[in-house]
């Protein structure tokens, strides 16, 4: 299905009839039906999985680490993360066997936006340069890219289909048709651990500067109409 560039960077030649076969074929399979078939379709060096570690990323990475233990999980370390969210990592690595690795951005680049304070007055500069370039460095080595985004969270998410074509990447959501209440069952049936600040009424979580406690993604970057960091747009 998909065929290499000659060049160090990986483009996946596929047509829209190639991702609507795919779309049929995955959409009625269970989530964990969905990434044992991705296994089967692609190899695992052909996968990039990403974590934020939020509120409730238990779910996605418990689902993985049963399925491909040697997935690799890209954690973006923006340098803004909460405490708790770095303990939540940890906690997550741990119980669930996890590879995790930790990419960020240019050293001098994140020390601009920390003494610039640019998440005040421009905070889809301060996501692109913390968030989308780090992930920008390493994403042209894959084919796929993995993420837990469900369509409830948006307007934006609701959206989107299990695969799609993204600029040069063929993205792929196995949680996107699960509803919060499936999401929160499987959570207390399976005595998943949240992320601890979601005790303290925190539904989604980012960079401390920019969120606070509130329903769904209404604490994401609070007071201010931006809904997406950048990364699934």
């Amino acid at each position: 299905m998909f065929e290499s560039a000659s060049t160090k960077k990986v483009v996946p030649n596929i047509s829209d009839a190639e991702i609507n076969a795919l779309n049929l074929k995955y959409k009625p399979l269970s989530a964990t039906q969905r990434i044992q078939q991705l296994y089967k379709d692609f190899h695992v060096s052909e996968v990039m999985l990403t974590s934020s570690f939020a509120a409730t990323s238990a779910f996605l990475l418990k689902l993985f680490s049963e399925v491909n233990t040697s997935q690799e999980v890209f954690f973006i370390d923006t340098g803004y993360h909460f405490e708790e969210t770095l303990k939540y990592k940890k906690a997550l690595t741990e119980r669930y066997g996890l590879n995790v690795s930790s990419i960020s951005a240019i050293k001098e680049e994140h020390e601009f936006t920390t003494n610039d304070e640019t998440w005040k007055k421009n905070p889809d500069f301060c996501c692109s340069i913390n968030k989308v370039k780090p992930l920008d460095v390493i994403k042209n080595k894959y084919k796929v890219w993995v993420s837990g985004l469900m369509e409830w969270q948006s307007d934006h998410r609701s959206t989107l289909n299990i695969f799609e074509l993204r600029g040069d990447i063929l993205k792929f959501y196995p949680l996107l048709d699960i509803t919060k209440e499936k999401r929160d069952d499987y959570i207390r049936t399976h005595n998943l651990p949240f992320h601890p600040l979601v005790a303290k009424g925190y539904n989604s979580i980012g960079c401390k500067h920019c969120t606070v406690p509130g329903e769904d993604r209404n604490g994401r970057w609070n007071n201010n109409p931006k809904t997406e960091c950048g990364l699934h747009l």
